[in-house]
């Protein structure tokens, strides 16, 4: 399947910045299962300063903002070639230790009730005891837009009893930690069937099978990622993977606007 996206960020200044520095990650990597057929990043009231990969093999642009710019839109934008893997990735890519996974975040600590939720956790294989753990959050964890934001920890969450993609899969990452698997975040892109507009990214989480290598569950939809999904971004969690991140110095008032589209 050939996906075109656009994923557009426009912040807008209520007095002149002086000085802003945004790290971008907006490129999707070529990775089994998905091809980068062409991708571009277009700034307004920015200019790029310079790319790198970072530890998690993300492709990283760091970015200024445009002394006095009372407006900054970023717009990344291309064609992937997808295909159905049954969210299979395979072996790791890259440098990073596997052991660095199993690691707490802030955002997915292991507490009392996540290490209770991951004992509760059943099946014959690995494979099957992930399927249960996504299930047994889809069932204590709704749905909910705006029940929580990107400071709101796996354990808050599921206390919480509702949240976003994003929740789910930190606690998803938590839980499987404390099985002792080693866990990503994945933020990226989604097909909405009947629906090319949509308001935000996605999330899911990887975790690593003997003999399978990365695998993804993706606890919102309740199913491994197929051809519709589009991997942007990878780390311990939110933090590692955000599409966009940065500082500004002054005070100037900040809104932001973002518009997605994926269709095929």
């Amino acid at each position: 399947m050939r996906l075109n996206i656009v994923h557009k960020s426009e912040y807008l200044y209520d007095s002149p910045v002086q000085y802003g520095l945004q790290r971008l990650r907006k490129t999707p990597k070529s990775r089994p299962g998905q091809t980068v057929v062409k991708w571009k990043v277009e700034l307004e009231g920015a200019q790029e300063e310079v790319t790198y990969r970072d530890q998690y093999n993300n492709h990283v642009e760091l970015i200024s903002i445009l002394p006095g710019s009372e407006k900054v839109s970023i717009t990344a934008s291309g064609e992937i070639d997808t295909e159905e893997t049954n969210g299979v990735v395979g072996p790791p890519r890259g440098y990073t230790p596997l052991w660095l996974f199993k690691r707490e975040t802030e955002l997915t600590h292991k507490s009392r009730e996540i290490s209770a939720l991951a004992r509760e956790i059943k099946g014959d294989d690995d494979v099957t005891r992930m399927h249960d753990l996504m299930d047994r959050i889809r069932e204590r964890v709704a749905y909910v837009i705006g029940a929580t934001d990107t400071t709101t920890t796996a354990d808050e969450a599921l206390a919480l009893g509702k949240g976003v993609c994003q929740d789910h899969s930190h606690i998803f990452l938590a839980a499987a930690r404390a099985r002792g698997y080693p866990a990503r975040y994945v933020s990226g892109f989604l097909l909405i069937d009947g629906q090319d507009h949509q308001a935000a990214s996605h999330a899911w989480a990887e975790v690593y099978l003997e003999g399978l290598g990365w695998v993804g569950y993706d606890v919102s939809n309740g199913i491994s990622p197929d051809e519709r999904y589009v991997c942007v971004a990878t780390g311990l969690d939110y933090r590692d993977a955000a599409p966009i991140s940065g500082i500004r110095h002054g005070t100037a008032a900040e809104t932001l606007a973002v518009s997605l589209i994926v269709e095929q």
